[in-house]
């Protein structure tokens, strides 16, 4: 009886990698409110990016880039908005950052991949 028992133990139970790629969508989309969740979506993507394979790596490394190139993006268009041309770089910046945020949740649900997580643009 104690060989089960201990069996059990060392068992290790399935991750729940879907649900962590669910959440670091839902935290970025939130971050348009509110802003720390957005770096909570990202650390939490970092870190399940080390364990994750397949379908689900492909989704933290989206999010990880959507994150890096979506801040670069906002900040250029920050700084420029004193030249009329950073409204439209904001204006790109939340389109760009929407639609890899529903089309990821859409694949996610769907269990495929992300085809091109290091794209620049939609992926």
């Amino acid at each position: 009886m104690t060989d089960t028992a201990e069996s059990s133990i060392h068992q290790s139970h399935p991750s729940n990698d879907q649900g962590y790629a669910l959440a670091v969508y839902a935290l970025y989309a939130l971050g348009f409110f509110t802003v720390i969740t957005t770096v909570v979506g990202l650390i939490i993507a970092h870190v399940k990016a080390t364990t994750a394979s397949g379908v689900w790596l492909s989704h933290f490394q989206f999010q990880i880039r959507t994150f890096w190139i979506g801040l670069l993006y906002f900040i250029v268009g920050f700084a420029l908005l004193y030249f009329y041309i950073g409204f439209l770089i904001v204006l790109w910046w939340t389109i760009w950052t929407l639609v890899r945020i529903i089309k990821g949740a859409i694949l996610l649900h769907d269990q495929r991949p992300i085809a091109n997580p290091s794209s620049w643009l939609f992926g």
